[in-house]
């Protein structure tokens, strides 16, 4: 009796079958990634229109400086005064001492305002507000005496009654100055906003053209 015969599957021809099933699943992988190179319906590949970052861009540059109101600041502390500035928009301050002597104001809350530039009212937030002031105890004076030292040019100011410190701003950086203390006490003039010039050399109107100039001068509080 003969038994049935069962097909034999070599080696090789499991390798044919393995080799042609992966060519198979490669080229449906291959065809399936270029469908999805070509695909512009997504959104997260899209990128946004230059008109649209043209719009955001300009958006941006529209700040214009606007009017507000600049509340009146005399009498107030530097510091409230500066504070209440900023609230109201305006927030290019300075200030000087109004008693003419080129202080720094240092600590704010030890100065108070006796005057403002501009004056209470409508301005631009970019206008710059400068505010005269003096120390606590002090009393403002009838007249701003200057934000800024008087400039020497080619003459000689008038330094008489200024401050030390202001008549040393008022010339130019290369003159050479001497400063001696008019009461006699050779005192040395170390604090120069706290003295104030009793004579100068050359004298006012003189030509300077590169003089050395020699200053006397005593405390603020004494007499010349």
């Amino acid at each position: 009796m003969m038994l049935p015969q069962h097909p034999h599957h070599t080696w090789g021809d499991t390798m044919i079958k393995r080799t042609t099933t992966a060519a198979l699943i490669a080229a449906a992988l291959l065809a399936l990634t270029a469908c999805e190179g070509t695909d512009t319906s997504s959104g997260n590949n899209s990128k946004p229109s230059q008109g649209s970052n043209d719009k955001a861009d300009t958006g941006n540059d529209t700040t214009k400086a606007e009017n507000a109101s600049l509340p009146d600041m005399t009498g107030k502390g530097l510091q409230s005064a500066q504070d209440q500035a900023q609230q109201a928009g305006f927030y290019s301050l300075t200030s000087h001492d109004a008693l003419g002597r080129g202080r720094m104001q240092a600590f704010d809350r030890n100065w108070k305002v006796c005057s403002q530039t501009p004056k209470a009212g409508e301005h631009s937030t970019d206008t710059k507000v400068d505010f005269a002031t003096v120390k606590l105890e002090e009393d403002c004076p009838a007249k701003d005496e200057g934000a800024a030292p008087e400039a020497a040019g080619g003459t000689m100011p008038d330094f008489k009654g200024k401050a030390v410190k202001v008549a040393r701003q008022g010339l130019d950086p290369s003159t050479s100055i001497t400063v001696n203390d008019a009461s006699g006490q050779d005192r040395m003039v170390l604090m120069e906003s706290n003295w104030k010039v009793c004579s100068q050399e050359p004298a006012a109107g003189a030509k300077l053209d590169g003089r050395p100039v020699t200053l006397t001068a005593v405390k603020f509080e004494e007499s010349c």
